[in-house]
């Protein structure tokens, strides 16, 4: 009997790079962990890279056994990215963190894709500069941020990934190093080979690099909260507010359920509406004249309550409390696990969505508390379910196709940040229509042994 192809590609990676690979089941697992209820799908082993040359070999090995490789950033995905549905071998790039340069005068750095956003934003401390790009986790490495297109609470003002990274280098199936891009600010050269791979989850290149592009910290920061007494008006606002001025960096929304779990796990006293949170980049003049404006704006739609700061302390709490929502609403069910799902849709649309979610969990007797981006239209249902009741997982899914179906109808899409991965294949394919079938045959061209995260975004022929 032939040898099982990935325990070749293993026995050859090891003596090929000592110490840097491990078959131990808690590592194993540790790289197929996910925090939602898609089951876990643990590779045969775990590689840590520390050089391009290290990705090209590592792929070559693979390639040559058609072994499949899952690249890992932090595994702060949420739609079973990190999963290994046919084994393999995950390509762990933790050990890939150097910050290869800054140029101050141009507004960009560059960067190994396992640099993290926290040690970047280190880095950049005395610079004058920083990265915006606001997903939430902190420890998210770039490259896996450039991989999903992540977002975040920032892109109201400052865009996503696809906005904020000039060029990159990857290592494609076949072994070649491709670089993307440049530094300058525009490009009419050639196909847009960074957009392509940004986004494509790890099914058509391994990112090892990245351009970014930096932007000046601001003179001065101003962060506000306005409480309402309804879904409606708390949208409405939004909306409202975004026509105020370009000084707008994060328009958040939290409904009452929401901010009932942020009260209970960081120990804060806000009312428990439907609530939204800003925060304003700019001068110290146009900072405070935009918060009397959004104040006034609050009023017009009979806000319970509206504060602002701009006491660092002050604003660093309420936005920790914002990023730490799905942990309360975690906190809030025990015995229970998170399906977190996000839909964007056009902001002339976000309210009736909104509604919409909040009156079909209602209806179907779930426990969705909804956290919005709600300055891009972009809103996140962290469903908590028991994942042994038959019953309640069926009402979920019937939740969640629903939710996904009002969205397509009104122009939006199935996913605004979290991607596609395993969870949203079905809802890919609905909304991409015979677009999917471009999709195939790019990934078909680039990956013919489909070894790149395979089993993720879409179906592609099996390895033969």
């Amino acid at each position: 009997m032939a040898a099982d192809p990935a325990a070749q590609a293993i026995f050859e990676l090891t003596s090929e790079f000592p110490g840097k690979i491990s078959v131990a089941p808690a590592t194993r697992d540790q790289h197929a962990n996910t925090l939602s209820v898609i089951r876990g799908q643990s590779p045969d082993a775990v590689i840590w890279p520390e050089t391009v040359s290290d990705v090209q070999q590592i792929v070559g090995i693979a390639a040559r056994h058609k072994v499949p490789l899952i690249p890992f950033g932090a595994g702060t995905s949420l739609e079973g990215h990190v999963n290994a549905p046919l084994g393999g071998i995950a390509l762990d790039m933790s050990r890939m963190t150097r910050i290869i340069g800054l140029n101050a005068d141009d507004m960009d750095c560059e960067v190994e894709a396992g640099v993290t956003r926290r040690q970047l934003e280190i880095h950049l401390r005395d610079s004058g500069l920083f990265f915006p790009v606001d997903p939430g986790a902190a420890d998210a490495t770039l490259g896996g941020m450039a991989a999903t297109r992540a977002s975040g609470t920032t892109t109201v003002r400052y865009g996503s990934m696809r906005d904020n990274v000039l060029g990159l280098k990857a290592v494609m199936a076949d072994g070649t190093v491709i670089e993307t891009g440049s530094r300058a600010r525009k490009s009419a050269a050639g196909y847009d080979l960074t957009r392509l791979l940004i986004g494509s989850e790890g099914t058509l290149g391994i990112i090892t690099s990245l351009s970014l592009r930096l932007h000046p910290v601001p003179e001065e920061t101003v962060s506000a909260i306005a409480s309402f007494s309804s879904l409606q008006s708390a949208c409405d606002a939004a909306i409202a507010a975004l026509a105020l001025g370009s000084g707008l960096a994060r328009v958040e929304l939290l409904d009452g359920a929401a901010i009932a779990a942020v009260n209970a796990a960081s120990k804060l006293a806000l009312a428990a509406e439907p609530t939204l949170f800003f925060e304003i980049h700019g001068s110290a003049a146009s900072t405070r004249d935009l918060a009397t404006a959004l104040g006034r704006l609050a009023g017009d739609f009979t806000a319970s309550q509206f504060n602002w700061a701009v006491d660092a302390d002050a604003r660093r709490t309420l936005w920790q409390a914002r990023h730490d929502a799905f942990w309360a609403i975690r906190e809030a069910s025990p015995g229970r696990m998170p399906v977190v799902t996000d839909i964007c849709v056009p902001v002339s649309k976000l309210c009736g969505s909104v509604e919409a979610a909040v009156a079909d969990s209602r209806n179907t007797g779930l426990i969705a508390p909804i956290v919005g981006h709600v300055g891009d239209g972009n809103f996140h249902c962290v469903i908590m379910v028991d994942p042994s009741d038959a019953d309640e997982m069926s009402r979920m899914q019937g939740f969640l196709d629903r939710l996904i179906d009002r969205a397509l109808s009104c122009g939006g899409t199935c996913s605004g940040e979290h991607g596609i991965g395993q969870g949203k294949m079905a809802a890919l394919a609905r909304e991409a229509g015979q677009s999917l079938n471009v999709m195939s045959a790019i990934k078909t061209a680039l990956d013919p042994l489909n070894i790149l995260n395979p089993g993720k975004m879409f179906t592609v022929p099996s390895r033969t």
